[in-house]
């Protein structure tokens, strides 16, 4: 396992963690299919992710307000998301199919 600076996030820590364990997986089988591999990583991100927003039971809870349905929790993930895939580096490719070409 990784030895952290304190300084990095849980935030960017588990990022790193996830990135790194695609590509050990990658590694580790050379018939592996990246495409298997990421849609693993994202559904077990999306399992661990609505696990860790269940609402608190109670409410009346504002903290949990805005997860505090099945549809507001599927809702907030997918702005989420959104926001990850927009701000990636990958995001955006030379490939992509509507890229101008001179």
């Amino acid at each position: 396992m990784a030895t952290y600076d304190h300084e990095i996030s849980e935030f960017d820590q588990a990022a790193e963690e996830a990135v790194a364990l695609g590509n050990r997986l990658l590694q580790q089988d050379e018939d592996a299919d990246n495409w298997d591999v990421a849609s693993g990583l994202l559904a077990g991100a999306v399992q661990f992710w609505l696990f860790a927003r269940q609402p608190c039971g109670d409410p009346n809870c504002e903290s949990c307000s805005e997860v505090d349905t099945a549809e507001k929790r599927l809702r907030k993930m997918l702005e989420e998301i959104n926001e990850f895939a927009e701000e990636s580096d990958y995001y955006h490719t030379q490939n992509d199919v509507n890229v101008g070409r001179a």
